[in-house]
């Protein structure tokens, strides 16, 4: 293979929900995407088991939401310390719950789409050498069959915690271990138990117990006093105990069929960005499980990229369009760092100020007003919204919701995530909108349902990834015409 000679478009590094969701935009744009998976089988036994508002929102644009929702169990609050919850139910989404499902299931619908879609997907594919050029990325996998090569435009790391491509290119991953001898199993209660997601703090540790909904629980547990390593077998009779004694219900196990111990490190890189390499997910930032924010933060960093990916290779982008990449989802892994630490600090102390803090918050349960609407926006993921030039809309940066569309034609989207299902940006005016038909191939065109609505004077080009790249009041068609051209190139 010469070093001239492109085999892929892009090459995605791990088989994980966000290297899936990733490979399956490129692949439906129609570029040719390689995954490259170091594992030879499909594992249905995961660790993360929460599905947010957000997530589901972006997996909704892309016509996935529905049948992972129907795997699962839509769940309105989170349970964070004694009476506290974070109330999920009043979200301004169509997703207004977490849902819990295996992640075995989320990257079922995500892998079946990516192949559907197009993607090459490799598995016991380990990758072995990273080296890029001006023009592209060489990539060097070992497989059962010998070595392989691969030469890309881009490549992504999607390969987790433990990154191969992070590695190769010789990024830091700074940050500590925050939480260690964390146990996990999957489990039968006995009896007819209460299915509602449970989450205790006490001074032995602390633990929470999920329904999956099919009669089976995740078990999660912290013994402040058995802190063993790793490769330390789960006793079930511990679990058992550690979860009688924090949440003081009799629970025990009629069936076990999984069980782990792992420690939770706090590490984000400094850079997303490595010339023609990025890195998404856990490769560029892992955390504490508290909120279950690491799959779904991964997801969010997929849909940022892709559609930046596709201009870039479509040669419609500027170069400083990916590099949007990092000053977008950079802030945002930061974010879910901070607050996720801040939980698992919380629920680890065990000195008297620690502990008074958690008894007051778990008193001012229903009663933290603002507070609680903020934290339940942060969890769920729709609450952030992206950096916009000084003097910008009001919406600029922002997460658009699932607005109603004027339906044209029969059978066309009737609501804005319908209307993302192609790919494409959407352009969402009331006025005359034939100036966009210049970049017919690169965004859809539709009016809100309601002509006297908010927007009845307002257009707003949303982006691939729901987010309004621009917005503006009653504009000229001149200043639509810049903005089509900044956003998506020239016709």
């Amino acid at each position: 293979m010469s070093e001239t000679e492109f085999t892929a478009d892009v090459v995605v590094v791990g088989a994980g929900p966000t290297g899936l969701l990733l490979a399956g935009d490129l692949a439906a744009a129609g570029l040719r995407v390689t995954v490259l998976e170091k594992r030879a089988e499909e594992s249905n036994l995961t660790r993360a088991f929460g599905v947010h508002a957000r997530t589901l929102e972006l997996l909704d644009a892309r016509g996935l939401a529905d049948e992972l929702i129907a795997t699962g169990r839509p769940t309105p609050s989170l349970q964070v310390f004694g009476r506290l919850r974070v109330d999920l139910a009043g979200l301004p989404s169509r997703f207004p719950f977490v849902l819990i499902t295996p992640q075995s299931h989320t990257e079922r619908v995500l892998r079946e789409r990516a192949v559907k879609s197009g993607a090459d997907l490799r598995r016991g594919a380990e990758l072995t050498g990273l080296r890029q050029d001006a023009t592209g990325v060489t990539l060097t996998a070992r497989t059962a069959d010998g070595e392989q090569l691969h030469r890309a435009r881009y490549a992504v790391g999607a390969d987790g915690v433990h990154s191969a491509v992070r590695d190769l290119l010789g990024v830091p991953f700074p940050g500590e271990a925050v939480l260690r001898s964390v146990m996990l199993a999957d489990v039968r209660l006995t009896g007819d138990p209460d299915e509602s997601f449970t989450a205790a703090v006490g001074d032995a540790g602390f633990a929470f117990l999920a329904p999956f909904g099919d009669g089976w629980f995740r078990v999660v547990g912290w013994d402040r006093e058995h802190q063993l390593p790793d490769t330390a077998p789960v006793v079930t009779a511990d679990l058992e105990a550690l979860l009688r004694e924090v949440t003081g219900r009799d629970l025990e196990f009629a069936e076990v069929r999984w069980t782990s111990r792992f420690h939770s490190d706090e590490r984000q890189v400094a850079s997303y960005r490595s010339g023609r390499v990025f890195l998404a997910g856990d490769a560029a930032h892992c955390h504490s499980p508290a909120g279950g924010q690491g799959m779904n933060t991964g997801i969010q960093d997929a849909a940022n990229l892709s559609w930046k990916l596709v201009a870039a290779v479509r040669g419609w982008a500027p170069d400083a369009l990916l590099d949007t990449y990092q000053t977008e989802r950079h802030p945002v892994g930061r974010a879910v760092l901070r607050s996720s630490g801040a939980l698992v600090r919380l629920a680890q102390g065990r000195h008297a100020p620690v502990r008074a803090l958690r008894s007051a918050l778990g008193a001012a349960a229903g009663h933290l007003g603002p507070l609680a609407e903020l934290g339940a926006k942060q969890v769920s993921g729709i609450g952030y919204a992206y950096p916009a030039e000084k003097g910008a809309h009001p919406l600029t940066g922002r997460r658009v919701p699932d607005l109603r569309l004027a339906v044209d034609v029969p059978g066309g989207p009737s609501r804005l995530h319908e209307a993302l299902r192609a790919g494409k940006a959407v352009l969402i005016s009331n006025d005359e909108v034939s100036v966009a038909d210049s970049w017919a191939d690169r965004v859809v065109t539709a009016a809100p349902a309601d002509p006297h609505g908010k927007l009845r004077d307002t257009v707003l080009l949303v982006r691939p990834d729901g987010h309004a790249a621009w917005a503006c009041a009653d504009p000229t068609r001149g200043e639509l015409r810049e903005a089509l051209g900044r956003w998506l190139g020239r016709p």
